[in-house]
């Protein structure tokens, strides 16, 4: 299968390299050329659990209408916060019947589908949303990889979702572990994201702006921050069903017990990514995506779908309001809300019809 890869970043590198070695015809693109010389002379390092190896890349190009001209599927694994800047470039150029996988998409597939809408292209596009980043990886280089762990579990909902058994059979030839779910606000609200991090940077601000490195999924995961997230993510949780989603909810305490239900990465997913060591990083709490992206964009969603469908949200709201406060801006009124997205006037029956049939209905 022809597949676009959009971004430079770590899930991207990973996802080419990937997605090649299984034996498709990747198009990486990167806005920055030179920064993709390296792959294309010598394809992309790969270090995992199956050792060392170089993997080539058949198109590397930043011309994104080269890259995505033909492509059946489109793989974005970029932050959210690309979206905005990114979807009105890539609005002209898609085709008819493509699919655009979004891991994890924020509720970015509202985003690129009123793009297209406003570029004036009549093509019908799909987009996934699933939980997660389908790779536990970062960048060691400018063409090196290290991949902790794949995921095992995606569940993904599609944009439009009358189109879903279409889009579904598109992105399950390159990733099998997807699993169907309702649609794209589904597939939104599976975002681990938006759980894991704003409760760990916000709990370890001080040590992550005394150290020059810390770990906070090594010595900054304690109890007291786990009894947070899982306050958060019951709320995350509770949202879901008041919107009427079905279990699994994917509880992101299965990601760090030993038993039970698989989480997205599997069993011990939390041990292998703390063994790396590639998580003892410097975060700067100002400009990390873990502040811009899952906490600005992914909570305020949060809290914004709760305040739509009458969920309270205790804990999303004081962990936005204390991280406004740490960084001096109120991250609500940037973020990515039912109320920035259009969405919040809109019925219960209005908003089911919008997922389903999307803009084009």
């Amino acid at each position: 299968m022809d597949i676009a890869v959009i971004g430079g970043g770590h899930g991207c590198y990973a996802a080419a390299a990937q997605l090649s070695e299984n034996g498709h015809r990747v198009r990486l693109w990167r806005r920055d050329g030179d920064a993709l010389a390296p792959v294309r002379e010598h394809g992309i390092h790969v270090r995992d659990y199956r050792g060392a190896r170089n993997v080539a890349i058949a198109v590397v190009t930043d011309d994104l209408a080269t890259a995505m001209r033909g492509a059946a599927l489109i793989v974005a694994p970029l932050p959210a916060t690309t979206h905005e800047a990114l979807a009105p470039l890539m609005a002209p150029c898609f085709e008819d019947d493509q699919v655009v996988f979004l891991p994890p998409g924020t509720f970015g597939s509202v985003l690129f589908a009123r793009a297209i809408r406003a570029a004036g292209n009549p093509a019908r596009v799909c987009f996934g949303e699933t939980g997660t980043l389908p790779y536990l990886t970062r960048k060691h280089g400018p063409r090196e990889i290290v991949i902790s762990g794949y995921g095992k579990r995606l569940p993904t909902g599609i944009w439009p979702s009358a189109r879903s058994e279409f889009a579904l059979a598109v992105i399950r030839e390159a990733y099998p572990a997807i699993e169907p779910i309702e649609d794209a606000l589904s597939g939104a609200l599976m975002n681990a994201g938006p759980i894991i991090h704003p409760p760990l940077i916000l709990m370890n601000a001080g040590p992550l702006q005394h150290f020059p490195h810390w770990d906070i999924h090594n010595e900054g995961t304690q109890p007291a921050i786990r009894a947070v997230t899982d306050a958060l993510d019951a709320e995350r949780m509770a949202i879901r069903e008041a919107f009427g989603y079905r279990a699994p909810h994917f509880p992101l305490a299965h990601h760090y017990a030993k038993e039970g239900e698989e989480w997205m990465y599997g069993r011990g997913a939390h041990d292998r990514l703390t063994d790396s060591g590639d998580w003892r990083e410097h975060i700067d709490l100002y400009t990390h995506r873990y502040m811009l992206e899952d906490t600005r964009l992914g909570l305020s969603l949060l809290v914004s779908a709760g305040r739509y469908n009458g969920t309270p949200t205790p804990v999303a709201s004081g962990l936005l309001a204390i991280a406004s406060a740490a960084v001096g801006r109120d991250l609500y009124s940037e973020g990515r809300t039912f109320e920035s997205l259009g969405l919040n006037a809109l019925s219960r029956e209005a908003l089911s019809d919008l997922l389903a049939r999307g803009y084009a209905a």
